[in-house]
């Protein structure tokens, strides 16, 4: 897929994004029934622009234009947060916590988050730091953003790890989101996010999912007992 070209991207006629139900391979961690803890680790296959579940209409995030003439698919993710690109320059992290005593939300981001961080360590990506609420960032620019999803029996993370995916798709689809954390301080996607290839980490994909993979299989129900309120909240 290209991206198109010599289309602005204001002013745009009134268009309609088609959107679709969330169908990623990690919509399975949403059913009900399972084990206690699961996860998955997961390169995307294509290009998909994920709105969160709070951004309403698509062409309030996206570019309608472009993603419409370049064939983009849209879907919604049922957590919160803004919208985002997966390619398979990506990296997806998903974990489900099944219970009904459940901690915090920013409990189960440092958990996942720090889980993440020991991982990229262990194979020499080095000043990985927590950012905002639940990013991960070198220095002040955005490598990893996360998000969780709730109800009263699981609780639903997942993160998006940017490998190599160059800023121009995100400047291309995305729009400036309309909530940003204070450390991006109203730069654009650009100047705001980088990747690992990009900090000087070009690691291949399946190493990276190897050693993520490998440190969320040491997590078990048992991980959570810490944080964990005597009773339901």
């Amino acid at each position: 897929m290209t991206l198109s070209e010599n289309r602005p991207n204001t002013p745009e006629a009134p268009l309609t994004v088609p959107v679709r139900d969330y169908d990623l391979p990690d919509r399975a961690l949403l059913e009900p029934e399972g084990a206690a803890f699961e996860f998955l680790v997961w390169v995307p296959a294509g290009l998909t622009v994920v709105l969160g579940r709070g951004n309403g209409e698509a062409e309030r995030s996206v570019f309608a234009a472009r993603v419409l003439a370049d064939g983009v698919p849209v879907c919604q993710r049922p957590s919160g947060g803004e919208a985002v690109i997966l390619s398979p320059r990506t990296v997806s992290i998903s974990a489900v916590h099944r219970s009904a005593v459940q901690a915090p939300s920013k409990a189960y981001f440092h958990l996942f988050n720090d889980t993440i961080r020991a991982a990229l360590d262990a194979i020499g990506i080095s000043g990985v730091v927590h950012r905002g609420i639940s990013d991960l960032a070198i220095g002040e620019r955005k490598i990893l953003g996360s998000s969780i999803h709730r109800n009263r029996h699981r609780v639903f993370y997942h993160a998006v790890l940017n490998l190599g995916q160059d800023s121009a798709a995100m400047e291309a689809y995305l729009r400036p989101p309309a909530r940003q954390p204070g450390y991006r301080r109203g730069r654009s996607h650009r100047e705001f996010v980088t990747s690992l290839a990009e900090a000087g980490f070009p690691l291949a994909a399946d190493v990276v999912t190897a050693a993520l993979s490998q440190a969320f299989r040491r997590l078990s129900p048992r991980s959570f007992t810490s944080f964990l309120p005597a009773d339901p909240i």
